[in-house]
């Protein structure tokens, strides 16, 4: 279980901020088209170094992100690795997450719904025969993903954030990717 909080009480999305970022990807569609790339290599073991890379946006090259950000995987001691950090399982729900929260608050802007509070509960259930081949019929990957969310909301009506719960599941990119069939290349460099 992985848990995310919000501790802010600022605003969450500056809703002009998301209006000119509309309006100018409606007006310059390449603007809408954006490349993250990270840079990985193995660090002893199961444990995994990374980086982030250039970003692109509008065939644009961004290089100020290259190497901005480190992130390290393993995988926990029960799963053969040595349990100093983050494993790569958990860093899909961090992604889902951050990326439940920042459309959430976009969503919640665009509304005009208060957010004092976000807080997010997140499984990743996995049947490890698959992965191991014991048993073919086994899904190698993720069961289920589960995301309980917990919004304090002053005002709200339970109807209201219920629908905003349905608009983050139509909306937002991580899940939508997560939930729906995506090409993954893997090639020999």
């Amino acid at each position: 279980m992985t848990e995310v909080n919000t501790l802010s009480t600022e605003a969450f999305a500056d809703l002009a901020g998301i209006e000119a970022t509309v309006a100018a990807v409606t007006e310059q569609r390449e603007l809408g088209k954006v490349s993250f790339s990270m840079l990985s290599e193995s660090a002893g073991g199961l444990t995994v170094k990374t980086v982030t890379g250039p970003l692109t946006q509008g065939g644009e090259v961004d290089e100020s992100r290259r190497g901005k950000f480190t992130l390290r995987s393993d995988e926990p001691i029960a799963l053969l690795g040595t349990d100093t950090a983050v494993s790569p399982a958990e860093y899909i729900l961090k992604g889902l997450a951050a990326c439940y929260v920042a459309t959430l608050a976009s969503l919640a802007a665009g509304r005009s719904i208060p957010l004092n509070h976000i807080a997010l509960t997140l499984n990743f259930d996995i049947d490890l025969s698959g992965f191991l081949g014991i048993d073919n019929s086994v899904r190698k990957g993720a069961q289920q993903i589960t995301v309980d969310v917990q919004i304090d909301s002053p005002g709200t009506s339970r109807e209201d954030l219920e629908e905003l719960i349905k608009a983050l599941e139509a909306t937002s990119p991580i899940r939508d990717t997560l939930a729906n069939p995506v090409p993954v290349l893997t090639r020999l460099a």
